[in-house]
C-alpha cells in the first residue's frame, strides 16, 4: 500500500481515514487513480480537491491537476452508512448509481437492526477495499457480477440465524461468503486459539477465498494446471473426505516441510488458496515498507540489511524474497518490544517458497494480459 498525504495540510494519512487528524479536512478515496483526496463541499451534494498553494503533496501529485475541477460525490456507504471513504466522479459512466467502485462489488450486507451489525459492516468493508486496491494494483482482472455476470467476484455478509442455520465462509464461483462474526475480535481470537492457528485475521479471510476465485480464473483449464499439480498436488481429489480426515486426525507431523501453514495441508485447493494469501501479505507488507522508504542498517554486519527500494510491481520473485526475509525480522523484533505476537508468525520451508514462486509468475502473466487489454 503506497502512502497518502492530505491535500491541505500534507499530514500523512491512512488508507481507511475519513479525516485529516490534523487539519480536520474531509478525506476521501477515488479508485480509479487510486489516490486519496482532502475535499471541500462543493455545493448540491458535490465535492472538489481541496489544495492547498505550496503543499508538497500538490506539487508531487500530478493527478491533483486533473483532480483540481473535478467534482466528486461521495459514496452512498460513506455518506450515509459510515462505512466507506470512497468518493465516486460526478457524472462518470461507471457508476450510474450511488455506489463507489469498491462497495459495488458488495451483494449483501449485514442485518443493521442487530447495533453490533455495523460495526462488522464497517471492518468488513475495511478490509475489503484493501484487498480490492492490492488487487488492483497488481493488475488482476476484477470485475463484479453486473461488470461479468460469468466471471465477476461479488461478497455476500451473513451471520448465523438463531435455528441453528451456520453461515460458512467459503467461495462458490465467485461469489464470497464471509460470515460476519470473523468481524468479531473476540470471536476470531477464540477461534484462532482453538485451531491453533498462530495467525488469523479479516483481512486474511479475503485474500484466502479470493485465492479461490483466481485458482478458477487463473489456473483450472488452463497450461498451468499441469505445473499446479506438480507443486500443489492434484486438485481432483476428494475435497469433502480430505476436510474430514484433517479434522479428524489434524495435520501430518511433518506439514510444516511442505506447506504455509497446517490448514494448507488438507488439500490442494486450500494449499493454492494459503499460498497466494501469503503472497498477498508478503507483496503488500513489501510495498507498504517501500513506500514509507524504510530501510535497516544494522551495526553488525551479520544482522539482515535492507537497502532495496525496488517497486514491487517492478521486482522480480528473488528479490522480494530477498527483502522479506530481512523485512520480518525486524517487524518481529518490534511487535516483541511492544510486547505483542510475532506479526509473521511463519517459517517458509523450500517447498513453500517454491509455490509461491508459482503464484508470483501466476500474478505477473494475468498482469501482462490485462496490461496488452488495456
Amino acid at each position: 500500500m503506497k502512502t497518502f498525504h492530505c491535500d491541505h495540510c500534507n499530514q500523512l494519512v491512512f488508507f481507511e481515514n475519513e479525516r485529516c487528524e490534523r487539519c480536520d479536512a474531509r478525506l476521501g478515496y477515488v479508485p480509479q487513480s487510486g489516490e486519496m483526496h482532502a475535499f471541500e463541499e462543493a455545493g448540491d451534494g458535490l465535492w472538489r480537491v481541496r489544495r492547498t498553494a505550496g503543499n508538497p503533496a500538490n506539487e508531487a501529485n500530478e493527478a491533483n491537476e486533473a483532480n483540481e475541477a473535478a467534482l466528486f460525490r461521495q459514496c452512498h456507504n460513506y455518506a450515509v452508512e459510515n462505512v466507506c471513504n470512497g468518493m465516486i466522479a460526478a457524472g462518470s459512466s461507471d457508476s450510474p448509481d450511488t455506489l463507489c467502485r469498491a462497495c459495488q462489488f458488495t451483494r449483501t450486507i449485514p442485518d443493521l437492526s442487530r447495533p453490533e451489525n455495523r460495526v462488522y459492516w464497517y471492518r468488513l468493508e475495511t478490509a475489503k477495499r484493501r484487498l480490492l486496491a492490492t488487487l488492483a494494483s497488481l493488475g488482476l482482472p476484477l470485475a463484479t457480477r453486473a461488470d461479468d455476470p460469468e466471471h465477476g467476484l461479488q461478497f455476500e455478509f451473513l451471520e448465523d440465524t438463531g435455528d441453528g442455520q451456520r453461515v460458512l465462509t467459503g467461495h462458490d464461483h465467485g461469489l464470497i461468503t464471509m460470515n460476519i462474526a470473523e468481524a468479531d475480535d473476540a470471536h476470531r481470537e477464540r477461534t484462532r486459539v482453538s485451531l491453533h492457528e498462530p495467525y488469523r485475521t479479516l483481512l486474511g479471510h479475503f485474500r484466502h477465498e479470493v485465492g479461490h476465485y483466481y485458482f478458477d480464473r487463473l489456473v483450472m483449464e488452463t497450461r498451468r494446471i499441469e505445473p499446479f499439480r506438480t507443486l500443489f498436488g492434484d486438485e481432483r481429489a476428494d475435497y469433502a473426505e480430505a476436510l474430514a480426515a484433517h479434522y479428524a486426525n489434524g495435520p501430518a507431523p511433518d506439514w510444516a516441510g511442505r506447506y504455509v501453514s497446517a490448514y494448507a495441508s488438507v488439500h490442494p485447493w486450500e494449499d493454492w488458496a494459503e499460498t497466494w494469501a501469503h503472497y498477498l501479505h508478503i507483496v503488500d507488507t513489501l510495498d507498504t515498507a517501500t513506500a514509507c522508504g524504510l530501510a535497516l542498517l544494522p551495526e553488525r554486519r551479520d544482522e539482515p540489511v535492507l537497502l532495496d527500494q525496488t517497486p514491487v510491481d517492478e521486482a522480480s520473485f528473488d528479490n522480494l524474497m530477498a527483502r522479506w526475509f530481512p523485512l520480518t525480522y525486524v517487524l518481529n523484533s518490534l511487535n516483541r518490544s511492544l510486547g505483542m505476537p510475532d506479526g509473521y508468525p511463519f517459517a517458509l520451508a523450500p517447498p513453500v517458497i517454491d509455490k509461491l514462486r508459482f503464484v508470483h509468475r501466476v500474478v505477473s502473466a494475468a498482469a501482462s494480459t490485462s496490461l496488452a487489454r488495456a
